[in-house]
C-alpha cells in the first residue's frame, strides 16, 4: 500500500491526537464526577455526565485518528526501508 498523507503530517497527527487524548480524558473524568470547578458549584451540578459522554465520544474519534495516522507513518517507515526514491 502507498501512504495517503506525508510522513511529517502522519506523525504530527499521532502526537497531537495523543495530547488530545490525555487532555480530553482528564476533562471527561472531571465532568463525569461533577467536579465543582466545571459544572458550576457543588450544589448545582447540571449535566456533567452528559458532557462527559460527549467528551468520551471525541476520545473514540481521536483513537481512530491515532490508528489511521500511525498506520500511515508505519507505511512511510516501511517504504523508506525499501530504498524507494521520494519525489
Amino acid at each position: 500500500m502507498k501512504p495517503i498523507v506525508g510522513a511529517v503530517q502522519a506523525w504530527s497527527c499521532v502526537v497531537i491526537s495523543l495530547f488530545a487524548l490525555v487532555v480530553l480524558g482528564i476533562l471527561g473524568i472531571l465532568f463525569n464526577k461533577n467536579h465543582p470547578e466545571l459544572v458550576g458549584g457543588g450544589e448545582d451540578p447540571e449535566n456533567g455526565p452528559e458532557v462527559a459522554s460527549t467528551i468520551f465520544t471525541a476520545i473514540i474519534i481521536y483513537i481512530g485518528f491515532i490508528v489511521f495516522c500511525g498506520f500511515q507513518g508505519l507505511l512511510h517507515v516501511r517504504q523508506s526501508r525499501r530504498g524507494s526514491i521520494a519525489l
